[in-house]
């Protein structure tokens, strides 16, 4: 069987930033063998079947959900697993985008995004990539850039902070459900737990009830809104869900020691 040796075509050296970036369904044809590495980074994320990679010292296989990093210079073998296919996004870029100080100096890091909410943004982000640099409107390196950045942080963020995935996603509930509120039941539902179940496993992995986080992120979205606008105490106090201003105004002292109305005036405040 035939192997491109070279699948990825090398940028110009001049070229900062955003290199090159793919999107590939390959069936076990597909290898890619740099003896000598590249002079920028490349990032994968798989989306289903199999990949390999083979560095000096190190093999791994990739599977949907595997975000790997290899860092410039790292001679390497990479492609699809014998009898399976390989479907997965790609991206080239170099050390403009700074970001990558905040992972290890491995040359070849692999990681599985087990949290659902991290793999559908790290996907979106690589939508963004393709499409901007396929369509190379204004601006168009920069908001790869941003992209990039964006699947970094967000790496870096699922290696350094073990919560369990499924209280990730509840998070992720909270935080875009905080005017309408989210019963115990829908969060429940959302990470495929029982009530009691998920109210005992959510405690142990924040030190919270499902409720009390709700309120900890209504309140410092609050704080927010009465720093940086001109929203008064009472329209942020039903911008962030709450109905009764004098349960927000109680729940707020609790957290920063003041009232709302104190806050926004530039009383001293403290988070507690």
């Amino acid at each position: 069987m035939t192997k491109r040796k070279e699948e990825h075509p090398a940028p110009k050296e001049e070229v900062s930033g955003i290199v090159i970036a793919g999107h590939f369904d390959e069936g076990d044809h597909y290898a890619t063998s740099r003896p000598n590495g590249r002079k920028d980074w490349l990032l994968t994320y798989t989306l289903g079947g199999e990949g390999y990679y083979e560095t000096p010292g190190q093999e791994l296989r990739c599977r949907r959900g595997d975000l790997v990093l290899m860092r410039p210079g790292t001679p390497h073998r990479y492609g699809t697993v014998k009898g399976e296919r390989w479907h997965f996004v790609w991206v080239h870029f170099s050390d403009r985008i700074m970001e990558t100080g905040t992972l290890t100096d491995a040359p070849l890091l692999h990681h599985q995004v087990s949290d659902k909410t991290a793999g559908r943004r790290i996907y979106r982000a690589f939508r963004r990539i393709l499409t901007d640099s396929v369509e190379r409107n204004l601006y168009w390196q920069e908001l790869c850039e941003q992209a990039v950045r964006e699947i970094l942080l967000l790496l870096a963020q699922s290696m350094k902070r073990a919560i369990d995935p499924r209280i990730r996603s509840v998070l992720h509930l909270l935080s875009t459900r905080l005017r309408e509120g989210v019963s115990i039941e829908d969060a429940a539902r959302t990470a495929g737990l029982s009530p009691s179940r998920l109210s005992h496993l959510f405690k142990a992995e924040t030190g919270h009830s499902v409720i009390e986080t709700l309120n900890r992120m209504r309140i410092q979205q609050a704080a927010l809104l009465l720093s940086h606008t001109d929203r008064t105490a009472l329209e942020v106090s039903q911008d962030v869900g709450y109905q009764n201003y004098h349960h927000f105004a109680a729940q707020f002292r609790r957290v920063y020691g003041v009232n709302p109305s104190t806050y926004k005036s530039g009383g001293a405040a403290r988070e507690v």
